[in-house]
């Protein structure tokens, strides 16, 4: 089965939980490590023949023009990551829809095709700011990538689908949803799927929730990293004890965890993901609701042909 990779292209410094310790006028200040690791993907991915999708944050592509058109000419989709890494419900929707349009135009411009995929800084679409899917869909995304069914202290709307899910709008437009994945053991959705949780679990527990995933539900697996979770050696921010755990755990680990994922399971970006699959229809109400999706059990997302 093919599942989808994704890579949130941003700076080591423009991480949330760095928000109080690295303020946005001080990026400009801050030392670029985005391109070394980024390229060290790029070929982890050219070895395997792998194509994925790359959510860019729009503040970064402005200042790694080439990095981007690499991506794009490399065979890659360029997705929409936001434009400064705000959070989206610390946004009025004015501003959402502002920022967005704004990184959508730049990222079109620079790779020269049209950019349809989004995800939210943080995963930061929660129920405060589910208004946020209609002016997405307005703005032309088809595919959207910000929601995670978990509990968590940033973002998270635990009761949503565990798998795609297409979402019907306002004025007849629509969204597809593509959740990140996880586990559901003992009514309890347990993140997998990437990031901080790829570092921190054993890689044989990886390997298995990736399985129970793609035979035993027969889903596919939406895994996500950054490119600062490459480079162990970034410069080390004075943060709180658990942001300094969730960030730089295991960063030394990741390359070789991944090129093990690489070979153990077969991927491809989130647009040709959602070209195979056919998944039930919700409304923003639904979402409103703690019990509208039988997370996990309800929600049926299959492909549309066996793989």
């Amino acid at each position: 089965m093919r599942n989808v990779m994704s890579i949130d292209l941003e700076e080591y410094f423009q991480v949330s939980a760095f928000d109080s310790v690295v303020s946005r006028s001080e990026w400009e200040n801050m030392e670029s490590r985005v391109e070394e690791s980024t390229h060290l993907i790029l070929d982890l991915f050219d070895g395997q023949q792998v194509q994925a999708t790359f959510f860019v944050l729009g503040w970064t592509a402005e200042r790694h023009r080439a990095l981007v058109r690499e991506i794009f000419n490399r065979g890659h989709e360029v997705a929409c990551h936001g434009y400064s890494h705000r959070l989206v419900y610390r946004q009025t929707p004015e501003e959402f829809r502002s920022e967005t349009r704004k990184a959508k135009a730049l990222l079109e411009d620079i790779s020269g095709g049209p950019v349809v995929s989004y995800r939210a800084a943080s995963y930061s679409v929660t129920r405060q700011s589910l208004w946020a899917l209609e002016i997405l869909a307005a703005e032309g995304f088809h595919y959207d990538s910000s929601i995670f069914p978990v509990v968590h202290d940033r973002y998270g709307i635990a009761s949503a689908p565990r798998c795609p899910f297409r979402l019907r709008l306002r004025d007849g437009m629509e969204l597809l949803e593509f959740p990140v994945s996880t586990v559901r053991l003992a009514g309890v959705n347990l993140p997998m799927a990437g990031g901080g949780y790829f570092r921190s679990l054993p890689y044989q527990l990886t390997r298995a929730a990736f399985r129970r995933l793609n035979v035993g539900e027969h889903l596919p697996v939406i895994f996500y990293l950054h490119p600062w979770e490459f480079d162990p050696e970034q410069p080390r921010q004075a943060v709180s004890g658990l942001t300094r755990f969730r960030h730089y755990l295991n960063l030394h680990r990741t390359e070789g965890r991944f090129s093990q994922l690489l070979r153990d399971f077969r991927f491809c970006p989130l647009r040709l993901r959602a070209e195979t699959l056919r998944c039930e229809t919700l409304t923003l109400q639904d979402l409103h609701s703690d019990s509208a999706a039988s997370p996990g059990e309800a929600a049926d997302c299959r492909t549309s042909h066996p793989e």
